[in-house]
């Protein structure tokens, strides 16, 4: 729920709490009131202290746009959000997490952060890689997936963040490349531009980039990902993948594909693509990384019987 806007004649302390979630530092409260008032504030269960120097102006409960607050004040004012905690705060999607990822410059000294708040450490931030006017002050969406994919507990999780962000349109284009071209020292360097090419050239979602995996190393020809078709009503679909010169396209089913409508849809628009004569080959994206074997061989074998010669 969307808070209510102050009214013009508020004052500045109610602006600042609005600005900052009800969350403020010791210094900003101080600038308010007198240290007696603030410890009346805490001790009497009206306000509550979140760290040392950092205190929310209420005795609820405390969600995650106060917890980034309470992270970046608690750092000092060179912290910044960052990684996957950046990347949520500018609308990236499906990450859960409650640790709250801060990026330090490497020179900066910080006190002791609160608990569930991991600081990482850079030499290199330029301006292009924060967002100017965020509140809480957080980095720009490339350089946030890249540190979030950086950081990754598995290669895998970090391939996933960086074919989300292209699908939900947080980059596109050639961004990650150009934030990673500009660190001189970055972890999954390769994994991370291999996976953004791919994404930038349409594979969006972790199963398509598996199947272009087993289609490369297996010495297929490759296809072309997210083609637009229109079905028998003029809607715009698009396909997964799809070997035009043979007229051969593979849909990679997720888990949205086990709810009915998107069931009904997935097998209307194969339909359509059958009445055009296209062969159509369906996997479910599971089943790329258990039998991959499998699949290759089937791709293999419609692709032969539709005329490729390999």
């Amino acid at each position: 729920m969307r808070r209510a806007l102050p009214s013009d004649d508020a004052d500045e302390l109610t602006w600042l709490l609005f600005r900052q979630e009800d969350v403020l530092s010791l210094q900003q409260a101080r600038a308010h009131f007198t240290r007696r008032a603030i410890r009346h504030r805490v001790t009497t269960g009206r306000w509550r202290q979140a760290h040392r120097a950092v205190l929310v102006a209420h005795n609820g409960p405390v969600g995650p746009a106060q917890l980034r607050w309470i992270a970046v004040l608690a750092a000092g004012p060179a912290a910044l959000l960052g990684g996957m905690t950046a990347a949520q705060a500018g609308g990236l999607r499906g990450f859960p997490d409650r640790v709250v990822h801060l990026l330090l410059p490497a020179t900066t000294r910080r006190s002791p952060l609160p608990t569930g708040v991991l600081a990482h450490r850079t030499t290199h931030l330029p301006d292009t890689d924060v967002v100017p006017v965020a509140a809480p002050p957080r980095t720009a969406a490339a350089r946030s997936v890249v540190d979030a994919a950086q950081w990754a507990s598995t290669d895998t999780q970090a391939r996933t963040i960086v074919a989300a962000a292209f699908q939900q349109r947080l980059v596109g284009g050639d961004d990650l490349h150009e934030v990673v071209e500009r660190m001189p020292r970055i972890r999954r360097r390769r994994l991370i531009l291999s996976t953004a090419t791919d994404a930038a050239g349409g594979a969006h979602s972790f199963g398509e980039l598996d199947l272009l995996g087993l289609v490369r190393d297996a010495g297929l020809p490759e296809p072309t990902r997210q083609v637009i078709r229109r079905d028998s009503s003029g809607r715009r679909r698009y396909l997964d993948a799809y070997f035009e010169q043979r007229r051969v396209h593979v849909e990679v089913d997720g888990g949205q594909h086990l709810d009915p409508a998107h069931a009904w849809a997935d097998m209307r628009r194969q339909n359509d693509l059958w009445v055009e004569g296209d062969r159509v080959l369906r996997f479910p994206s599971w089943v790329l990384r258990a039998d991959p074997t499998t699949v290759v061989a089937q791709l293999r074998a419609a692709l032969r019987a539709a005329g490729w010669p390999g």
